[in-house]
């Protein structure tokens, strides 16, 4: 299975450096002031799929932090509870007030 894995990686690699060298223009992109930069395409397109991975990859990341911390909580809490479940209770004593006389209320 690992080998298909690689194959898989290498494979794509492969057809993003075949579609890379197909596509090897500059395009130009129009920024503010009258500004014009010449970009090859691959790059801008490398860059515009990192500016959208990047914060959809962050997010799920702090996503996971926050469960993994409310799991973590949720696992003390139990261990706690049980711990507390398990301990021996100590038997509580009454004492006996003894006989009441019949003018005191009980």
């Amino acid at each position: 299975m690992p080998f298909l894995k690689g194959l898989f990686w290498f494979l794509l690699a492969v057809l993003l450096v075949v579609f890379a060298f197909a596509n090897w223009t500059t395009v130009p992109i129009k920024l503010w002031g009258g500004l014009i930069a010449d970009v090859n395409l691959p790059l801008l397109m490398l860059v515009m799929f990192l500016i959208g991975l990047v914060p959809t990859l962050v997010y799920h990341h702090a996503v996971r932090w926050r469960l993994r911390n409310r799991l973590v909580t949720a696992d003390r809490t139990i261990t706690e509870l049980r711990a507390a479940a398990m301990a021996p209770t100590v038997p509580t004593v009454v004492a006996d007030p003894g006989p009441t006389t019949p003018g005191e209320p009980a």
